[in-house]
């Protein structure tokens, strides 16, 4: 997928965009690049949290070769980090930071990735319990508690990030897409991006409100930017129908007036249309912040 022109960008980002399936490729900006600085990609493991106790997690820190410790970064922090630190992925986050940082389409931003919390199973031949849903599809402060309280703290020592929480976003798949909005609708004082494929705003656990709460901010707005991505073949199931929910997210953020775009495709509950357009949705979502 050849890079868009501005005038291209502008309009794939002003109206919902219906493409074939066999459109949903990754361009050059997803793919490795020779002679581009590289980022470094560091990793560990969370265990001490007092908020989700019991829970142990992985987590992944993109670093780029452009960071200088006497300049704040910005900050991106995925959920489900694993999927999009993948090197062979749908998204491949250290590629298109790599080009896009190098070539100052983006500002210098530091990536966290963090995946859910695993309850470890201590009965033999017992299976590890998932704590994803609770941490992700739950209304509320918790996660974002968990975020700026302990993980961040913790994974992203003696790094220089800035407080300004317009250099600040969360990003995520389905469960984390829904997880992303949380984080940013109950914190805007800490992260005012946030970027949402396939996002779960259905009742799995009571997020299919966040409409009508939107609605009602009208008169005083959060200083939100919302980038939604979804797809007509994404899930219609017990908890929802996904595709419906996207776009009644949409429509909200429009009539509240908050500054928002939705890209609406065809694929199914998968990072292939989100990853595809990833590139152009970082230049979307950073398009007006200071460059370093």
């Amino acid at each position: 997928m050849r890079p868009f022109t501005p005038l291209v960008l502008l309009l794939l980002f002003s109206v919902s965009v219906l493409r074939s399936a066999e459109a949903y490729t990754l361009g050059s900006d997803s793919l490795s690049q020779p002679n581009l600085p590289r980022g470094e990609i560091r990793t560990g493991k969370f265990t001490d949290s007092k908020i989700f106790p019991g829970t142990t997690r992985d987590y992944f820190v993109y670093v780029p070769q452009q960071y200088d410790p006497a300049k704040p970064a910005c900050l991106m922090v995925f959920f489900d980090g694993a999927v999009f630190f993948k090197a062979d992925g749908a998204f491949r986050i250290a590629n298109v930071f790599d080009h896009l940082i190098a070539q100052k389409e983006v500002p210098v931003i530091i990536a966290v990735g963090v995946n859910p919390g695993v309850i470890v199973a201590t009965a033999p031949g017992a299976k590890d319990r998932s704590n994803r849903s609770f941490e992700y599809d739950s209304l509320g402060d918790a996660n974002a508690r968990f975020l700026l309280e302990e993980l961040l703290p913790a994974a992203t020592a003696g790094l220089n990030l800035t407080a300004d929480p317009a250099g600040r976003a969360t990003v995520g798949n389905s469960s984390g897409g829904i997880a992303a909005f949380t984080v940013a609708w109950e914190r805007p004082d800490s992260f005012r991006k946030v970027i949402s494929h396939i996002g779960s705003f259905t009742n799995i656990r009571g997020g299919y409100v966040y409409p009508g709460l939107i609605r009602k901010s009208k008169s005083a707005p959060k200083p939100l930017r919302v980038f939604l991505q979804d797809g007509a073949n994404d899930l219609d199931n017990l908890h929802g129908h996904w595709p419906l929910a996207n776009q009644d997210m949409a429509a909200a953020l429009k009539f509240a007036g908050y500054d928002h775009t939705f890209v609406f495709g065809t694929e199914g509950h998968n990072g292939k249309h989100g990853g595809a357009i990833f590139p152009d949705t970082l230049r979307w979502l950073w398009r007006d912040f200071p460059r370093n």
